[in-house]
């Protein structure tokens, strides 16, 4: 396994080569796991390297491997931590010994292994990013230099500044024609698709409410206690691996598990919303050191009115709900009612939903669309059809931190400004070593600030906003708001009264 800081990428080339021609009759010499041949040259096969191998990327790397339109092969892996890179390797290699070809030589550790695991790829390979979000304009920037194709788990931003960055790279992913896949798996479910067509044929009428909802108990790292030095002395990798704790690192619980439902209500509406007020708190954080609120809950405006409520909380011990529903004018529709998969959508006749409402239900079983997502990436790429869900990925990653940072300061925010903003979590990342600082640092006591409402306007805790050279996105101007009640007519002078007759 190669531990990468500063070592020449060529060397890392030549190694790679090396280990390659060392496997013969399908047995990988270093590794000793009984591996298919890497490429041939000629083949059709696709690659893939892993970037980011915690769970979320295990998963993403095995639907990769599980397309049957072609052979997709996993050939590298990278990440900051060797033991979860190991243990991904080790789930992998039992599901998928037939497309699991990761040699220890092309196994990378550090800040720079990203690169090397995208140098064993071929143009028309796949890069598939699933570190947590801080760093993916960074590998987004390197894949596109390389010119291969990319699946990058959301949210994919967090703050109007790396959206805009976002932005500015994907023209170039355009321009090299790559394909890109994000990670809102829920846009390729074929039972949501098909719900989706209904309520623009306007079965349901006109979209005026939508309800989401993400109430749960501890889920990945939301809840974080104080580091223990002894055990953990590097903040920077315990950050890391508690990601969902940190606001720089993944937009905080709000935007990395929320962001599905507010996609999938969005999509419904096809539209997004102008502008968001939210409230939420930390009541049941103990001694937890994150930070993260316990409870969200948010109102989101399109511009015809319509609104979208999200009611977000990890607690213990309170009612769970995972859901998303839709009202319209006409009648109402389930969405999502129980998680991402399956969808078990349906629409209904008025806004009862009793079973003696209902119009129409999703054929079941349902195709999962973690796989869907596979699918419909590896036929653009067979097919050279255009793919690129960037712009989509940053409107619903944009809309999402809205309702967070919403909540975070007692704002009412608003879309155009928050994708225009100066503030910008981690402006640095990719300048992050192994022996280097995090972006935010424990004070002398171990605790770290956690947003408090009314505290800041334009940020979320305290730390000083850093602006990032991409341009501004302009908007058309608005039209000024018509007043809630009709203007007030001239008053006329009042009369002259007579005056009184002399006696």
């Amino acid at each position: 396994m190669n531990t990468i800081i500063t070592d020449p990428l060529e060397a890392s080339r030549r190694e790679f080569l090396k280990t390659t021609t060392k496997t013969v009759a399908g047995l990988s010499v270093l590794s000793g796991i009984n591996l298919p041949f890497v490429h041939a040259a000629g083949s059709d096969e696709i690659r893939t390297a892993l970037i980011g191998c915690g769970g979320r990327g295990t998963g993403a790397a095995s639907n990769a491997m599980g397309v049957q339109s072609r052979v997709t092969r996993l050939v590298a892996m990278a990440d900051v931590s060797k033991d979860r890179l190991d243990a991904s390797f080790e789930g992998l290699s039992k599901k998928h010994p037939d497309r699991m070809s990761v040699s220890e030589d092309s196994k990378f550790i550090g800040f720079d292994a990203y690169k090397h695991a995208i140098d064993t790829l071929r143009k028309g390979d796949v890069a598939i990013f699933t570190t947590p979000v801080a760093f993916r304009w960074v590998h987004f920037k390197y894949a596109i230099e390389k010119g291969v194709n990319i699946f990058m788990e959301k949210p994919i931003c967090t703050d109007g500044p790396t959206a805009r960055r976002l932005l500015a790279l994907n023209e170039e992913a355009k321009k090299k024609n790559l394909k890109v896949g994000v990670g809102l798996m829920c846009r390729h479910c074929r039972v949501r698709g098909e719900l989706f067509n209904r309520i623009q044929d306007g079965e349901i009428g006109d979209l005026m409410l939508m309800r989401a909802y993400r109430m749960q108990g501890v889920i990945g790292s939301v809840f974080t206690p104080r580091r223990d030095v002894t055990r953990n002395p590097n903040e920077l990798l315990w950050q890391i691996k508690n990601f969902h704790s940190f606001l720089w690192a993944s937009g905080g619980g709000f935007s990395d598990f929320n962001i599905h439902n507010i996609d999938e209500a969005c999509w419904m509406k096809n539209d997004w919303p102008v502008e968001v007020q939210a409230s939420g708190g930390r009541s049941d954080r103990g001694d937890n050191v994150d930070q993260n609120f316990d409870h969200y809950s948010c109102e989101y405006t399109f511009k015809d009115g319509a609104k979208l409520y999200l009611e977000g909380r990890t607690a213990l011990n309170t009612h769970t709900q995972f859901a998303t529903q839709v009202h319209g004018t006409k009648g109402s529709a389930i969405v999502s009612t129980a998680g991402h998969f399956p969808s078990k959508a349906m629409t209904f006749k008025g806004q009862n939903m009793v079973r003696s409402n209902i119009i129409w239900r999703g054929k079941q079983p349902e195709p999962n669309p973690y796989d869907l997502e596979w699918q419909d990436l590896i036929e653009a790429i067979i097919k050279d059809k255009p793919y690129n869900e960037v712009e989509r990925g940053i409107k619903s990653s944009v809309t999402t931190a809205m309702g967070r940072a919403a909540a975070h300061t007692g704002q009412v925010v608003r879309y155009n400004d928050y994708i225009n903003s100066a503030f910008e979590f981690s402006p640095n990342v990719d300048q992050l070593t192994l022996d280097g600082p995090p972006p935010l640092v424990a004070d002398k006591d171990g605790n770290y600030p956690f947003p408090k409402a009314g505290q800041f306007k334009d940020r979320e805790y305290a730390m000083e906003p850093q602006a990032n050279p991409f341009p501004l996105i302009q908007f058309p101007p608005e039209a000024a708001p018509e007043p809630l009640s009709p203007p007030e007519r001239p008053k006329k002078p009042a009369a002259k009264k007579p005056e009184a007759k002399k006696a």
